[in-house]
């Protein structure tokens, strides 16, 4: 039980963190409807967030690397005593993993190379933004010893790994031109019907760092359904009245991406067969988010 509370709280902290540019691009969108359609998004849209994305997605990820289970096998999976289900979830979990790992590695990546950002490690960040050219080497160099390794291992494993990578590319496009869409908005004459919809694709391809990641705290669909359900609350939440006063703590970006790497690490082992206790991936995340929110603080307290 006490596992299980730990790993929830790791799922709401990750789902909260890793959704701020979300919520931000949420924020300036609602800014320019009507309170009737902003009311709609903030409630609807919280129930199509959490129950038609973070909770069909990992079911469907799930069942998708285990075709022989069934619809609802594929989600209790992990709570079932039936000795066929737990073998066929540890047989297909190097896939997931693989793949999950491969995404969230290349996301952190992303964001040290190329990506604008205050520098919470200055000396170790600034390195690599003024190297931002050898990005696209690095993640290469990086996918070819994973599949190198898999292969010897896993041949869908391997398949897996390259699934993650081509994933992050569709979702990184996705997600470039959402933010470009969000700068000509405004300067657009769209409908408020238009604009829910355009957050709701927008909420859909941001969702998927999210739940990926869900998967290096559990297998388990239920849990990661709760967890990101109640991280998805907590963003719509920040969403209505606080995300300006979260954008000052300017360094909680570099948390929640040292806590993507920390999470891709930990599937990329899990998925060659070094185990990692449940308990670790809160840890490391509560671990990254907890020293640069203080690090915000603090430079919070040295601005006034």
């Amino acid at each position: 039980m006490l596992t299980m509370i730990l790993i929830v709280l790791g799922l709401v902290a990750f789902e909260v963190i890793s959704s701020i540019d979300n919520a931000v691009i949420n924020a300036e969108v609602l800014s320019t409807m009507s309170a009737k359609a902003r009311r709609w998004f903030l409630i609807w849209g919280l129930l199509i967030a959490v129950f038609l994305i973070r909770g069909i997605l990992p079911w469907l990820i799930i069942w998708a690397v285990n075709p022989s289970l069934g619809p609802i096998e594929a989600l209790t999976a992990t709570f079932s005593n039936d000795p066929h289900v737990k073998e066929s979830i540890e047989m297909a979990a190097p896939i997931l993993l693989a793949g999950g790992g491969i995404f969230l590695v290349f996301l952190f990546l992303h964001w040290l190379f190329l990506e604008e950002k205050h520098f919470g490690l200055p000396r170790f960040e600034k390195f690599f933004v003024r190297n931002g050219v050898w990005f696209f080497a690095t993640v290469s160099v990086v996918l070819t010893a994973v599949v190198w390794f898999a292969l010897k291992q896993n041949t869908m494993m391997a398949f897996g790994a390259i699934v993650g990578s081509s994933a992050f590319f569709i979702t990184h496009g996705f997600k470039q031109n959402a933010e470009e869409a969000e700068k000509n908005l405004s300067k657009q004459h769209l409908s408020d019907m238009s604009k829910i919809l355009y957050l709701e694709v927008i909420d859909a391809t941001f969702s998927i760092d999210g739940v990926l990641g869900a998967f290096a705290f559990t297998l388990s669909v239920p849990l990661i359904l709760f967890g990101n359900g109640i991280g998805a609350f907590v963003v719509r939440e920040l969403t209505i009245g606080n995300i300006e006063r979260v954008k000052k703590y300017i360094y909680l970006k570099n948390g929640a991406m040292y806590s993507v790497l920390f999470l891709g690490a930990i599937m990329l082992t899990d998925a060659f067969g070094i185990h990692v206790p449940q308990w670790v991936s809160p840890l490391a995340t509560f671990s990254a988010i907890g020293y640069f929110f203080w690090k915000s603080k603090k430079a919070l307290k040295t601005a006034v």
